[in-house]
């Protein structure tokens, strides 16, 4: 498994590429290549993740039951524009319109880590999640959501 730390900025062109930024690359072992796959987020943001690691999520939603009605939401959500991508010979990755559009990006993007995934936001609606968020909700959830899992931070 993958896993990535950091924030980059950077620009989409004119048909929908980005400069893959080096920080990112870096955390990629050299022979997993530059090979993603791209979907929906759970947000008005898109996730990118290396296949190795789509893999491994891929084999655990193949287990899911198609005869329950919530699985067969998540799917058509979660599956549905999924694509595989990957970097030219310039270091770009494309993303395809149909994605980029549901997601809203324009021109200016913030690729965050998520550990397993890299996250793929509009800037605007980046700083925009971060100025609606309080330093004491912030405080308030990661004692909620990190006291479930006691050792993690002592």
């Amino acid at each position: 498994m993958i896993r990535f730390l950091g924030e980059y900025e950077a620009t989409l062109d004119a048909k929908g590429r980005f400069l893959f930024p080096v920080g990112f690359k870096r955390q990629l072992p050299q022979e997993e290549g530059h090979r993603f796959v791209i979907n929906r987020g759970f947000k008005k943001n898109l996730n990118l993740y290396p296949v190795q690691n789509w893999d491994q999520l891929f084999d655990e939603i193949e287990k899911l039951s198609e005869f329950d009605p919530k699985v067969r939401e998540f799917l058509d959500f979660f599956l549905n524009g999924a694509t595989f991508i990957e970097t030219d010979s310039a270091g770009r990755l494309l993303i395809p319109p149909n994605l980029k559009e549901q997601s809203g990006l324009e021109k200016d993007i913030v690729l965050v880590a998520k550990i397993k995934r890299i996250e793929i936001w509009d800037s605007n609606k980046y700083k925009q999640l971060f100025e609606s968020f309080s330093e004491e909700r912030y405080s308030n959830l990661a004692n909620e959501v990190m006291n479930k899992n006691r050792g993690i931070i002592n």
